[in-house]
């Protein structure tokens, strides 16, 4: 399933680990890996301008697909051209399968809620949301309500890789289920396997695609597999040679867990997928702990859009763990977020300043948190990235996660 045009190469690897420092290849350019993905949910991250992305040493960006498909649609940006010329983003994107956002919008997932309940409907399965949204999923694909006006839609392996297509990142996602924390073990198979049989469908329409694409003279887009199995290990591990066997481009980890799991779960199934395809842990690295845990066992690139979120509340991240600038105290401090800190914010405007802005609802405040936070963990995960070329990762991690414990 590779082409010439995307590749993965390892430059340099951490002993006693399965940390890797590598290289993607795209079309629209070079990932050096471990990297830290700009969450762009629906074709821009949010308060941030390309120019200012580029700024703070943001390499890619990661679109929704279940946002996209909902607006402006895939065939709108298709007509323009493409994600990267739509967003006028000149580097990699990635989009996801909209997998994630179809059975988990509205969930109560942070509260420990199982999602998945029997349904009367024969071996249907209803995704709880709340008491208006319900997703309904079948071997086939899911049906589901926007959460935008409730209309009634539906997704089906060949419809997210034809949405995807249509949108035109440089990575797409296979469509996979993604259970509840509570899950049971018996659901978790169910949705597992439900999830190798869809990648298998993503699979075949993947390259229909690919050859109409290229015959209109247009770049292969690839394609990762996603493992699934929960927190059991003969399931992760067995999800994981399914995807290998399935010759995807890449593969990302699905799931939903805590950091204290990622060197367990993480650690399964990197040790059974090949080592010369890259590694995306999907929708993590809302921690610190995340990024130095994750590529330690293996992970090549993640995506969050937490960053952004906690910038918009006023949490802010330092080297000496995170504060809320919007607290009285940062009231009258002229000083920098850090002093030494790079960022275009901490260069040029002060605590007091950002406190102000953000106690006002000034949009240029949230756009200065982002700017800071944003650069904080792409230059975080650039340091560890360093650390695997110096072989002092170990130190840093020690260093950092003494204010960010796991």
């Amino acid at each position: 399933m590779s082409n010439s045009k995307h590749s993965f190469k390892i430059t340099s690897k951490l002993a006693g680990t399965l940390a890797r420092a590598g290289e993607i290849s795209t079309p629209h350019g070079k990932i050096l890996t471990p990297a830290f993905i700009a969450g762009g949910t629906n074709a821009t991250v949010k308060a941030l301008t390309n120019d200012q992305l580029l700024s703070i040493g943001a390499q890619a960006v990661l679109a929704n697909t279940y946002h996209l498909m909902l607006r402006p649609g895939g065939d709108l940006i298709k007509k323009a051209g493409g994600i990267s010329k739509f967003m006028n983003w000149d580097g990699p994107t990635y989009t996801d399968s909209g997998g994630y956002q179809v059975f988990s919008l509205g969930v109560a997932y942070k509260k420990g809620i199982d999602k998945v309940t029997h349904s009367t409907r024969g071996d249907a399965k209803l995704a709880t949301h709340n008491k208006t949204q319900l997703a309904v999923v079948d071997s086939e694909g899911v049906n589901f309500r926007s959460h935008i006006d409730g209309s009634s839609l539906r997704m089906t392996p060949e419809s997210s890789m034809d949405l995807q297509w249509k949108i035109g990142a440089d990575i797409h996602f296979c469509l996979d289920e993604c259970t509840a924390p509570l899950a049971t073990y018996d659901y978790v198979l169910e949705a597992m396997n439900r999830t190798h049989d869809w990648a298998k469908k993503c699979a075949v329409e993947h390259e229909i695609q690919a050859q109409i694409y290229q015959k209109n003279g247009l770049p292969y887009q690839a394609l990762y597999g996603v493992v699934q199995g929960g927190r059991h290990e003969e399931l992760r591990r067995k999800s994981a040679n399914y995807m290998k066997d399935l010759n995807f481009d890449g593969f990302g980890i699905g799931g939903v867990f805590e950091p204290q799991e990622i060197p367990s779960t993480v650690r399964w199934i990197c040790e059974e997928l090949p080592e010369d395809k890259p590694r995306h842990l999907l929708g993590m690295g809302n921690q610190i702990s995340d990024l130095f845990l994750g590529i330690e066992y293996g992970i090549d690139t993640f995506d969050c859009i937490a960053f952004t979120r906690q910038a918009r509340n006023g949490n802010i991240y330092t080297k000496k763990g995170r504060i809320n600038i919007t607290n009285l105290k940062y009231k009258t401090d002229f000083n920098p977020i850090e002093k030494d800190c790079q960022c275009y914010t901490c260069k040029n405007h002060s605590v007091a300043y950002i406190n102000h802005l953000l106690k006002a609802k000034e949009i240029l405040g949230l756009t200065l948190a982002s700017i800071h936070n944003e650069f904080f963990v792409i230059n975080m995960v650039e340091q560890i990235r360093q650390s695997i070329l110096d072989n002092t990762f170990f130190e840093l991690k020690k260093k950092t996660l003494k204010y960010y414990p796991v």
